[in-house]
């Protein structure tokens, strides 16, 4: 029998016209939203696009992902209809006069796949009602309790933590770890803190996998922001590797993996803290986003061993992030370091 969108019930597609009534709306950041059944990248389809000169606000998303770059350009796939995989444009440097945003710096970029996780993370509590934290600088985390034999999965590889300023012609973020974190192995990860909570509390937490990731990418005055979530993916669907364990909304326990309340909850969400940040023109600190950034990330307060894209490496308290999205890490000798590129391990 020929395959059908609805031959593996527990997966339903997506209800596209319901979203696009739901997200597209008169003076909305929302202008255009497909939904493919496959693609071999969503960020690869909408950079095309922006190259063609698209507007701002489109949204690509794909069933089924076939051919997503993670970290060191790696193969990503995963099972059709479990997961939410998206990627929407940005044109951050253009004025837009019917809304009163002035050009964001270009040095402000850096934020938005920052700001791409806080809205996610947001998602994921209140439609999912489970406890999600942020890992620097956008690695979705959820409650593991049986993380053996499981690893990073499709967006836990995704991005590397540099900021967009450093990203012109190369994704600005690309994911959090590189072959150092995996020979590291997941020993070197531990459970990470409630947001929010003192430092002190960071390791009696439970252990925790990642769930999604996020790559952004800089071409000319866009940004194309891809993010992916394991949504439905079961534990024996879950990559193996080395590093810390993947997870998905369904294997952590989420009370909902209905992707649709999810799109609408993450993509207003996003155009809620866009248009915010857009009103302060690029400053993250006064529109709130820093604020509600560092009360999701459970790095902030935790030892942590840094591997640099130079092969060097820091070990120290992660004391804050600051107003440029940077980790700042105490060292053993009271000196900060500010890294604005990195592969971050959560040490016990």
């Amino acid at each position: 029998m020929a395959s059908s969108p609805y031959t593996d019930l527990t997966r339903p597609p997506l209800a596209v016209r319901a979203l696009q009534r739901a997200l597209i709306v008169p003076g909305g950041l929302w202008q255009r939203l497909d939904v493919v059944a496959e693609t071999g990248s969503t960020n690869a389809d909408v950079s095309q696009a922006a190259q063609g000169g698209a507007g701002e606000g489109l949204v690509v998303i794909a069933e089924q992902q076939v051919s997503g770059r993670g970290r060191r350009d790696r193969q990503w796939v995963s099972p059709p209809r479990a997961g939410l995989t998206l990627s929407v444009l940005l044109r951050p440097g253009l004025a837009d006069p019917d809304r009163g945003w002035v050009p964001a710096p270009h040095r402000t970029w850096g934020w938005l796949p920052l700001l791409a996780g806080v809205a996610l993370r947001e998602a994921v509590e209140r439609i999912g009602e489970i406890d999600a934290t942020l890992k620097w600088p956008n690695d979705l985390l959820l409650p593991d309790e049986n993380p053996t034999g499981r690893a990073t999965g499709r967006a836990a590889e995704e991005g590397e933590g540099r900021t967009a300023e450093q990203g012109e012609g190369r994704a600005a973020e690309e994911g959090e770890g590189r072959a150092a974190e995996e020979r590291e192995g997941r020993a070197a990860e531990e459970g990470d803190g409630r947001a929010g909570e003192p430092a002190g509390n960071a390791g009696q937490e439970p252990p925790r996998g990642k769930t999604a990731g996020i790559l952004a990418e800089v071409a000319g005055d866009a940004v194309v922001v891809g993010i992916g979530l394991n949504v439905s993916t079961r534990a024996d669907e879950l990559p193996e590797t080395n590093g810390l364990p993947a997870t998905s909304l369904l294997v952590s326990g989420a009370k909902s993996t209905d992707r649709d309340p999810l799109l609408r909850a993450l993509l207003r969400g996003f155009a809620q803290w866009y248009a915010g940040w857009r009103e302060a023109g690029g400053d993250a600190e006064m529109c709130g986003l820093l604020a509600a950034y560092r009360r999701g990330c459970s790095t902030i307060g935790r030892e942590v061993r840094v591997l640099l894209p130079d092969g060097g490496v820091i070990t120290g308290v992660a004391s804050t992030v600051d107003g440029d999205g940077q980790l700042v890490v105490r060292t053993v000798d009271g000196s900060e370091r500010r890294v604005s590129a990195g592969d971050v391990l959560h040490v016990r």
